[in-house]
């Protein structure tokens, strides 16, 4: 059923309802700390079908309300085994219970989580070190009179020891800031070849002070083998969290194909 949903999804050029009933990835999702800690024992407590038997699955949120057992269940479906009395877990909780006050939200970025949880518990290897960004947008008419903006990215990076400079262009900031860290990274990293942005979203989280807001963005990535993954970024500059949010998926990207620094 599940399968079905998302092919009428794909052939109507749609995304799919993430609240929709039995297909929809947050039909059988569960937040609470208690909540979980039940579901993990026995899920007929919460769940009245199992995920499994309309094709769907079982997701564990990650959020302000997370405790051991949301962490726990997240871990084991990363491949993470760490015993439920390790220190590190709650350090990890209170961590994500943090960041949450900050603006992070990782109910929608599994793989942001995920990279949070490996750095605590295992090692991550840095890829790619961003020495600085910039980035410039023009509003001009072109020789057709017509009326255009562009966007121009500069970005410095250390590539595997080696200091990179790159240019590019865009049809908006983060379009420009994407193709400028892609030209810089893909020569030394072929596994980045195929991975696309296929969604972005940004949220305001202090409203009342306008356009000095706190911006969560969160971007959505794919790849040729249709392997999608979240990530998030926060600041009170939609640019600065647009690139935290575009490092993650790309070091996600890195990881989870072996790559070598």
């Amino acid at each position: 059923l599940t399968h079905t949903s998302r092919l009428l999804d794909e052939r109507l050029n749609r995304a799919p309802n993430r609240h929709a009933a039995y297909v929809g990835e947050r039909a059988f999702a569960h937040k609470g700390g208690l909540h979980v800690s039940a579901v993990e024992k026995d899920p007929r407590c919460y769940e009245h079908i199992p995920p499994e038997s309309v094709g769907n699955m079982r997701h564990i949120v990650m959020s302000d309300q997370a405790g051991r057992s949301n962490v726990i269940a997240r871990l084991r479906d990363v491949g993470i085994d760490v015993p439920s009395n390790d220190p590190r877990i709650g350090r990890l909780v209170e961590d994500v219970k943090a960041r949450e006050f900050e603006g992070y939200s990782y109910d929608g970025a599994d793989a942001s989580f995920e990279l949070l949880a490996r750095r605590a518990l295992e090692n991550v290897p840095e890829y790619f070190r961003l020495s600085s960004f910039r980035v410039l947008d023009e509003r001009r008419w072109n020789a057709r009179g017509n009326l255009v903006t562009l966007s121009e990215a500069t970005i410095k990076v250390d590539v595997k020891g080696t200091n990179t400079m790159t240019v590019s262009e865009g049809n908006g900031p983060v379009n420009a800031l994407d193709n400028a860290l892609r030209k810089a990274l893909v020569p030394a990293y072929a596994e980045l070849e195929d991975m696309r942005l296929v969604d972005y979203r940004v949220r305001i989280l202090t409203p009342g002070e306008g356009t000095k807001a706190v911006t969560r963005v969160v971007i959505e990535s794919a790849d040729s083998q249709g392997n999608r993954w979240s990530t998030v970024g926060v600041s009170t500059n939609v640019i600065d969290a647009s690139f935290n949010a575009l490092y993650d998926a790309i070091t996600y990207k890195l990881f989870t194909k072996g790559a070598r620094v």
